[in-house]
């Protein structure tokens, strides 16, 4: 793994989900790694027809059967959660998607001119998921993707990690800085922490490749060491600060 480090990293609020089966609020996260001359987004949050009408486009697309949007402003999306550290849309160079869940999905067309990172499994998977056989979504045309196999490095201090088991091709990311350390963003890969005590990844795809990827992470995070990144636990995302804070 790289020992170059990128220059800053930004945790995105992309809007509060409250799970159907115990009324449990989630947050709904992404990233912005500037890395030398690239501007890395990771993940988009939910489709822009949630922030339009969110009880319609849930009964649309099925998620009203899992659970339902409580908040997604304007704020929320892509472009106005980068806009609070000076990134315009456009600045993006790399669109990671961790796996193609609704919740992660929902901007994939807003950043044309960025090249599409996502895991080859994920993308031969079919469609991106969004509840049950709905998938009304599709991939971007194939021209600009770089698709990962196994872990690779994508830009300084910036690794992509194989943590299938949620989805086929799940990717959990490693960011180097040089001043704040290392975060190791597990996206849901480990969703929560209570998941490392039960060892029950939620909605996962295969419940054995999930644990194996959480145990993975576990000893990643201690071998940097890295801070554990969960990708929707709201205890840890209370003391997390978000854009505008950069961490560097």
């Amino acid at each position: 793994m790289t020992s170059e480090y990128a220059e800053q990293l930004g945790i995105l609020d992309y809007g509060t989900f409250e799970v159907a089966e115990d009324g449990r609020r989630i947050p709904i996260v992404g990233y912005v790694v500037v890395a030398g001359e690239r501007v890395v987004l990771v993940d988009t949050g939910f489709p822009r027809s949630y922030h339009e009408d969110a009880e319609g486009a849930g009964r649309r697309d099925g998620l009203d059967a899992f659970g339902r949007v409580v908040s997604l402003a304007s704020a929320n999306l892509p472009s106005s959660q980068l806009a609070l550290v000076g990134i315009r849309p456009e600045d993006v160079t790399d669109l990671v998607i961790t796996h193609g869940d609704i919740d992660h999905v929902g901007g994939l067309h807003e950043f044309p001119q960025a090249t599409l990172v996502v895991s080859r499994a994920e993308l031969e998977s079919g469609p991106p998921r969004y509840f049950g056989e709905v998938r009304p979504e599709r991939w971007p045309s194939a021209s600009r993707y770089v698709l990962a196999e196994g872990d690779m490095e994508l830009a300084p201090g910036v690794t992509l990690l194989a943590t299938p088991g949620h989805s086929p091709g799940h990717l959990s990311l490693l960011v180097r800085l040089r001043e704040s350390g290392a975060f190791l963003l597990a996206g849901d890969a480990i969703s929560r922490e209570v998941e490392l005590e039960t060892r029950l990844n939620g909605g996962a795809w295969c419940k054995e490749s999930a644990r194996a990827s959480a145990d993975r992470l576990l000893r990643i995070a201690a071998d940097e060491p890295a801070l554990l990144v969960y990708g929707h636990d709201p205890k840890q995302w209370q003391m997390l600060p978000r854009v505008p804070h950069l961490y560097r």
